[in-house]
């Protein structure tokens, strides 16, 4: 039966979960759109299960939902994310900088133990009591659920079976993944995109792959000063980023930038390790104003970057301690 559906540093904690020592390639969901061009995952039942976050973030995780509104949606549906939901997977398309990102659209599919019936109640009963917001919509035999918030576009949602729900920007984007759910089909994203996502370590508490060709050099500006006057360029010759974070005893992340060729790397991992450089020369200054910030001086510390062949790697390493002293910085 198919059914309807302390921030900051903390909540990036919280995201990052744990990691195992052994890596093995990461999979594509199989109900993201074929037209994907960037995916991302969290790991959220390995993040919210970590030592870490139990002992730095995870009250700060549950203080933030409870003041949010999103939060008190959620419980009308019977949803609970800290004990219903394992993975988060999601799927952009539509990612032009030329048009301010304006049409961008996007799936996300949500792993973990769900009771379609239950849900498909609750969301009823809730659509009865505040239709402006929730309301039950068909496309063909498919069944879903409209939310639409007090600003922006709507959203829509069905439960596709016990262990996995979807929501989208857009009808077509719902059907479509269930679709896919009831078939043996792999999924159809771009070779590219799938390249990418199997090289990541499936234990990376988060990671983001994009494919970036020719989109960045459409850019219209890069913000005042500070920024060098050739990173335009460079960017226009970047094809691809991905980014993992993990978590064991310290909070580690990897960036790897895809560029057009080698002299295009090079010449990346010069403006990079140079801004790498900035930040080392300027933390001493920010620590002096405020000595709490040294555990985040030290860290950085840890900040390199490589090139090898096509391939800019960013790489960087904070310690357990010094995010306990970080969070606790207001103490």
């Amino acid at each position: 039966m198919l059914r309807p559906f302390r921030p900051g540093l903390a909540l990036a904690v919280i995201l990052a979960g744990a990691a195992a020592p052994t890596a093995r390639a990461a999979e594509v969901d199989k109900l993201l759109p074929a037209d994907s061009e960037a995916v991302i995952v969290v790991n959220f039942r390995q993040a919210l299960d970590s030592e870490i976050v139990k002992k730095y973030a995870l009250g700060q995780l549950k203080d933030f939902l409870a003041g949010n509104d999103i939060q008190t949606h959620l419980k009308r549906l019977g949803l609970d994310p800290l004990k219903d939901v394992d993975r988060v997977v999601v799927g952009l398309t539509g990612l032009d900088p030329d048009n301010d990102f304006k049409d961008v659209k996007g799936l996300v599919v949500v792993h973990g133990k769900f009771n379609p019936d239950k849900l498909y109640k609750a969301a009823e009963a809730y659509a009865k009591e505040d239709p402006d917001h929730l309301s039950l919509v068909k496309d063909g035999a498919d069944v879903m659920f409209k939310f639409q918030p007090d600003q922006g576009n709507p959203a829509y949602g069905t439960v596709v079976n016990e262990t996995t729900l979807v929501i989208g920007s857009e009808k077509k984007m719902i059907t479509t993944a269930l679709a896919a759910a009831t078939g043996d089909k792999k999924a159809a994203l771009h070779k590219d995109l799938t390249a990418l996502v199997s090289r990541v370590d499936e234990k990376s508490s988060m990671f983001l792959c994009a494919l970036t060709k020719d989109k960045l050099a459409k850019i219209k500006q890069l913000g005042r000063g500070g920024a060098p006057a050739n990173l335009k360029d460079q960017l226009g010759k970047l094809d691809s980023v991905t980014a993992s974070l993990k978590v064991t005893a310290d909070v580690s992340f990897e960036v790897s930038l895809g560029m057009a060729d080698d002299a295009a790397a090079e010449e990346m991992n010069k403006t990079v390790d140079d801004g790498i450089t900035q930040i080392k020369g300027l933390l001493p200054f920010l620590v002096a104003n405020d000595p709490r910030m040294k555990p985040l001086a030290d860290a950085a510390k840890s900040l390199k970057s490589t090139a090898k062949g096509k391939t800019v790697t960013v790489s960087g390493k904070l310690p357990g301690d010094a995010i306990g002293k970080l969070l606790n910085m207001g103490d």
